[in-house]
């Protein structure tokens, strides 16, 4: 069993690039190694990730932990399981989101740039669901998606930059 309590080809097939592909990017006014540090306290992300909150389930948080994030607005609740499958810090963490309905890979990575400052970059491909009707809804989707994750990007800057993060 791998990812959630899946079986290894489930979880292989979860890794696989999905029709559904969102990227976020912003620059934060901070080293990258610091960056790094406050994007991978999974546990912190609940401070700039809207009605989110961020658990390690297993594990350090560090490769091969599992990541739970729980979106909830009033009684609708989206659970977000991911597997840390990759860490190259202070440059790139990669997961796979295995849960039941987001699937798919994700990437995080920070680009030192000159004067301190850190270019992150947000990359997630998810499964679509629904089959057709999914990937027929996806262009209806993706805008909202792509300003959540650059508004949350931006608050996530804002606080690193601040020194409240890491």
């Amino acid at each position: 069993m791998t990812g959630a309590g899946r079986p290894a080809d489930d979880f292989t097939e979860a890794s696989r690039r999905g029709a559904g592909e969102v990227t976020a990017t912003v620059i934060v006014d901070a080293p990258a190694d610091r960056v790094f540090a406050a994007l991978t306290d999974w546990e912190r992300q609940s401070d700039w990730i809207p009605l989110t909150r961020v658990r390690v389930v297993e594990g350090d948080g560090g490769e091969g932990s599992l990541v739970e994030a729980v979106t909830a607005l009033g009684p609708a609740v989206l659970r977000d399981e991911m597997r840390v499958v990759r860490v190259d810090a202070p440059y790139e963490v990669g997961v796979v989101h295995c849960g039941k309905l987001l699937r798919g890979p994700g990437v995080l990575r920070c680009t030192p740039m000159d004067r301190d400052r850190t270019q992150v970059v947000w990359h997630e491909w998810f499964h679509l669901p629904g089959g057709p009707a999914g990937r027929v809804a996806w262009p209806v989707l993706w805008p909202g998606s792509k300003f959540s994750l650059t508004q949350a990007l931006k608050k996530f800057a804002r606080l690193v930059e601040q020194g409240r993060l890491p």
